[in-house]
């Protein structure tokens, strides 16, 4: 598509973020909205090279509540969007293997229970019971909800941009972001590879990259990008087809069925920020060696296909929503690992508080960017 001369939005990063943002405002009845994508095709930034794990086991209110109003709408997504985006309800079972983890989980699983998120506490028999190809000898407790799952992100994507196309927004790709010119403290234009638009308003939706971008308008917004990275496997037919996704939560290794093998993943502690999206060679050697030992079975499997993406983290691992001291440019980035799976929720409230002023299906103004400098800064234990 042609690029616009003029907008009255521009939403930058062609994610789920961008995405849902630009098709809540459409369905609010907002007109001339252009959202940009710097790739050749949508959701292949940090939303395509995800894991596609969405869950309620969080350990602060915020993010469970965030949850509460996403995952629903990932499920009804089919029916309101139109687009099959494969919600396989397998559950993630977490394991704690050293006694802080096994604490924190007990009040994690309180915490989710009283706000109507049945988690179930187990024991390390109980682990192992759910677990009997893998070895957890070392299991002290575990965590398990049945409704957490796995989400194809293309497809969210897709169906996100096609439903906000049939309603007039100008989704444009392989339109970088080059500068934000402001006239005073407003926004003014966004200037991209394929020129400049004219706007009153910018949406900063560019996950690992919106540091960048909030520059460009002379805005500081900590979010540091951090390399994830995964592998596949050849079929693995032992694997039951019941198999929950797996985190071995101390060494942040996890597992998961991806089609007839596994996808597997594990964090380095040692990953410096960066914006370096190869796989480093030497760590998948040590993620290989760490499943291994937790599943005996990889010792037979071979690997398909590996890449890396990038994390959007924030100093207390929670989202970034609303204003910045610039009139106009908006922002809701900082996911830290959970942004796919709270994206839906997170286009709804952004088009509320541009239209409207305030958040109405969920407050969130706790999570605005004054809370750093302000130093109210919200823990979240569970990210891996």
């Amino acid at each position: 598509m042609e690029l616009p001369n003029t907008a009255d939005i521009v939403i930058i990063g062609g994610g789920v973020m961008g995405a849902s943002a630009a098709y809540h405002l459409a369905q609010r009845g907002m007109k001339n909205i252009v959202l940009l994508e710097k790739e050749e095709f949508f959701g292949t930034g940090a939303t395509g090279r995800c894991a596609g794990g969405v869950r309620y086991q969080f350990s602060t209110d915020i993010n469970i509540h965030l949850s509460k109003e996403s995952l629903p709408m990932i499920e009804r997504f089919k029916d309101e969007i139109g687009q099959d985006v494969n919600y396989r309800q397998c559950g993630y079972l977490l394991v704690a293997t050293n006694e802080k983890d096994a604490n924190t989980f007990k009040q994690n699983v309180e915490l989710q229970n009283r706000l109507g998120v049945p988690t179930q506490l187990l024991s390390r028999d109980e682990v192992r019971a759910r677990l009997p190809l893998m070895h957890f000898e070392d299991a002290i407790a575990g965590t398990f909800n049945q409704k957490d799952g796995l989400v194809d992100p293309n497809s969210v994507v897709a169906g996100y941009v096609g439903a906000a196309q049939k309603m007039g927004v100008k989704a444009v790709t392989r339109a970088e972001v080059t500068g934000i010119t402001l006239s005073g403290d407003k926004v003014d234009s966004v200037e991209t590879t394929q020129g400049a638009i004219k706007t009153r308003m910018i949406l900063n939706a560019a996950g690992p990259w919106s540091s960048l971008i909030g520059e460009m308008a002379g805005v500081q917004i900590p979010v540091i990008p951090i390399r994830r990275q995964m592998y596949t496997t050849t079929p693995m037919p032992e694997i039951p087809a019941d198999f929950p996704f797996v985190i071995d939560f101390a060494q942040s290794l996890y597992f998961h069925r991806e089609g007839d093998g596994l996808l597997i993943g594990m964090s380095n502690a040692n990953e410096k920020p960066g914006y370096d999206q190869n796989v480093d060679d030497d760590f998948e050697l040590t993620n290989m060696e760490a499943a291994a030992a937790r599943l005996p079975l990889m010792e037979k499997a071979g690997r398909v296909s590996h890449w890396a993406g990038l994390y959007e983290v924030t100093p207390d691992a929670h989202p970034i929503f609303g204003r910045t001291p610039v009139d106009g440019f908006f922002v809701v980035t900082g996911f830290s690992g959970h942004g796919f799976m709270h994206g839906p929720a997170a286009g709804k409230l952004m088009a509320e508080y541009i239209l409207d002023g305030e958040y109405k299906t969920l407050d969130v103004s706790m999570l605005d960017l004054a809370r750093f400098e302000e130093g109210r800064l919200i823990r979240e234990y569970n990210v891996v």
